[in-house]
């Protein structure tokens, strides 16, 4: 006998380590239509919306994943052993130039900041939060760096339109940069979602902008 729909959709948002894109959710229950899983998806959101409930639907970098409520936050964290490090202030702020000029070179990152960014650079790929996009079409094909879909899930992002203004962080990028457009030849992230994969050439926005659809890489470099 086949489970309920819904009981299977709920129980697999709450097995998988990382949220499931729509399409993924798509192949893992073909009994269900476009239709009926966007339906099942919202009487589940629906279901865990009543304040009584420890847990809710959240939709975060391209997917969905069933998550513990914001207002239960301090008492779920009594159950860690060993809390997660976290950022430390030249992280964040290279990971903040790095998402809102993405893509962009290390070098770039560096005339930003005004240091060296090695380390840095390590711990952020390290943690999953940035990933190569590809290679500037400049002398000496300097790698280009953008943020990841761990990133999102780490900020509890739905996309990049989800990021702050600028505004809101100028602390950490002083200065403003004006609109350019950066040529470069993208990499193909195996396994990633439409959520974290980077364009061939697109305007760096002055503000939040989606998330870049994949483009196809080229030969080489």
């Amino acid at each position: 006998m086949s489970p309920d729909p819904l009981a299977a959709l709920e129980a697999l948002l709450f097995a998988s380590p990382e949220p499931l894109p729509r399409e993924r959710l798509a192949a893992l229950l073909p009994e269900l239509s476009p239709e009926g899983l966007a339906a099942a998806l919202e009487e589940l959101r629906a279901r865990y919306a009543s304040p009584q409930s420890g847990l809710m639907l959240d939709e975060v970098a391209g997917g969905f994943r069933l998550a513990t409520r914001p207002e239960v936050a301090e008492v779920v964290v009594r159950l860690a052993i060993v809390r997660p490090s976290r950022l430390s202030r030249p992280a964040l702020e290279t990971l903040a130039i790095i998402a809102y000029r993405q893509p962009i070179t290390k070098a770039e990152v560096e005339a930003v900041r005004g240091v060296n960014i090695d380390g840095v650079l390590k711990t952020l790929g390290e943690r999953g939060l940035i990933r190569i996009l590809g290679r500037k079409r400049d002398p000496g094909r300097p790698m280009l760096y953008g943020t990841s879909a761990g990133f999102l899930e780490y900020f509890g992002f739905r996309d990049l339109s989800d990021l702050p203004t600028l505004a809101e962080i100028e602390a950490l990028v002083a200065s403003p940069h004006p609109r350019r457009t950066v040529e470069y030849d993208p990499v193909e992230e195996p396994g990633a979602g439409e959520a974290a994969r980077g364009p061939g050439a697109r305007p760096a926005a002055s503000g939040p902008a989606p998330l870049p659809s994949a483009g196809p890489p080229e030969a080489g470099g």
